[in-house]
C-alpha cells in the first residue's frame, strides 16, 4: 500500500454506483441485469444504485431498462439522443452517479460483475482506484489480443505518466477520482490515460475475460482506430508534436546517404521525401483538429430521456425474482 494512500473511508453506510454503458445490448441485458442483480449481494455498511446509460441504442435496449427501472426503485438511466461512443456514455454514467464510489463495467458480461464485492472491499481499504486487470481474453480473435496487447504497450512507451496495461474502463472510482474526472474540460476525453494522470492511489484484482453472451462487438476495427487516436493525442506525451522534427533531420540524413552513395537514387527521393512531409502535415492536421474539437465547445453527449430512482437506498431485484 503506497505510503501516500489516505486513510480508509469511514464505517458508515456508503452508497455505491454501477454504471453499465449500453449500445444495442438487446440479445444479453436481461441476463446482465440478472447478474448484476446477484452480484450486489448486501453488505453491511455498502448500499447500491445501478445506472444504465443508453447509448443511441436502435434495438430494444431503452425497452428493457425501461422496465428494470419500473421493477427496482435502485435502478436509475439516461438515454442518448443518438450514438455518442463508450467514452461518452461512460462519462455520462459517471456524471449522473450519486455513489461514495463508482464502478463502470460494460453490459455485455466479457467482464464479472461477481468481483464488483471484492473492488468494493479493496476501496473500503483505502484505494482510490480498483481496476480490474485482464490475464486473458477469451472469446476474441488472435487480431484483437495482439492488437490490444500493442495498445497498451506502446501508449505506456510514449505516456509521460505511468499507464495500466490491459485495464479497460472496469474499474472502481473513488468519489474524489470521479469528481475530477468529470470537471475535465476535455471534449474527448479518454478516461483511462486521465485515470493514470490524475496519478490517485490505484489497485488492480486480475479476472479472466469471457467470451460476448450474446450478440457482436460494438468495437468495430474504425471504432478501435478511433479510440486510439483519441488515446495517443490526449495521453499527454510531446512525442506526435516532435515527429515533424523528426522526420524532417531523418529525411536529411537518408538524402545526405543516398548522395553520397552514388547509386542513382534521383527518382526514389522525391517520392520518399513526398512521404515524410504527408506524415508531417498529417500528424499537425490531427493536432489542429483535435484543437478544434475542444475549442467548439460541443457536449461530448446529448441526453434525450432520464428515468431517476424513487425510494434511494432500495433493494435490487433480479429478473428471476420480479418474473
Amino acid at each position: 500500500m503506497p505510503a501516500s494512500q489516505t486513510s480508509p473511508p469511514s464505517p458508515t453506510t456508503h452508497l455505491i454506483s454501477v454504471v453499465l454503458p449500453c449500445y444495442n445490448e438487446e440479445a444479453v441485458l436481461a441476463r446482465t441485469h440478472d447478474r448484476i442483480a446477484r452480484a450486489l449481494r448486501p453488505v453491511e455498511g455498502v448500499r447500491y444504485e445501478v445506472i444504465y446509460v443508453d447509448d443511441g441504442s436502435a434495438d430494444a435496449t431503452w425497452n428493457l431498462i425501461r422496465t428494470f427501472t419500473r421493477e427496482s426503485p435502485m435502478v436509475r438511466a439516461v438515454r442518448f439522443s443518438r450514438n455518442f461512443g463508450h467514452q461518452a456514455a461512460c462519462l455520462g454514467g459517471l456524471k449522473e452517479a450519486r455513489g461514495d464510489a463508482v464502478v463502470v463495467i460494460d453490459a455485455d458480461l466479457q467482464d464479472p460483475p461477481e468481483i464488483i464485492p471484492e473492488m468494493v472491499a479493496r476501496w473500503r481499504q483505502g484505494w482510490h482506484v480498483v481496476s480490474a486487470r485482464r490475464t486473458a481474453r477469451h472469446g476474441e480473435t488472435a487480431f484483437k489480443n495482439l492488437s490490444a496487447f500493442a495498445f497498451y504497450r506502446l501508449l505506456g512507451g510514449i505516456s509521460d505518466h505511468p499507464v495500466a496495461f490491459d485495464t479497460g474502463d472496469f474499474r472502481l472510482l473513488d468519489r474524489e477520482v470521479v469528481d475530477l474526472l468529470t470537471g475535465l474540460t476535455d471534449r474527448e476525453l479518454f478516461l483511462r490515460g486521465a485515470v493514470s494522470w490524475a496519478g490517485f492511489p490505484e489497485t488492480t484484482i486480475e479476472y479472466q475475460r469471457d467470451p460476448r453472451a450474446a450478440g457482436e462487438s460494438k468495437y468495430t476495427l474504425p471504432k478501435m482506430v478511433a479510440l486510439s487516436r483519441s488515446a495517443f493525442l490526449t495521453s499527454g506525451s510531446v512525442l506526435p508534436l516532435r515527429l515533424p522534427l523528426w522526420t524532417g533531420t531523418a529525411s536529411l540524413a537518408g538524402a545526405l546517404v543516398m548522395a553520397l552513395s552514388r547509386r542513382g537514387r534521383a527518382k526514389a527521393l522525391p517520392l520518399a521525401l513526398f512521404g515524410l512531409e504527408s506524415l508531417a502535415v498529417g500528424t499537425v492536421g490531427e493536432y489542429l483538429h483535435a484543437v478544434l474539437r475542444q475549442v467548439q465547445g460541443r457536449p461530448a453527449y446529448v441526453i434525450s430521456e432520464r428515468i431517476r430512482s424513487t425510494i434511494p437506498g432500495a433493494v435490487l431485484a433480479s429478473v428471476e425474482e420480479v418474473a
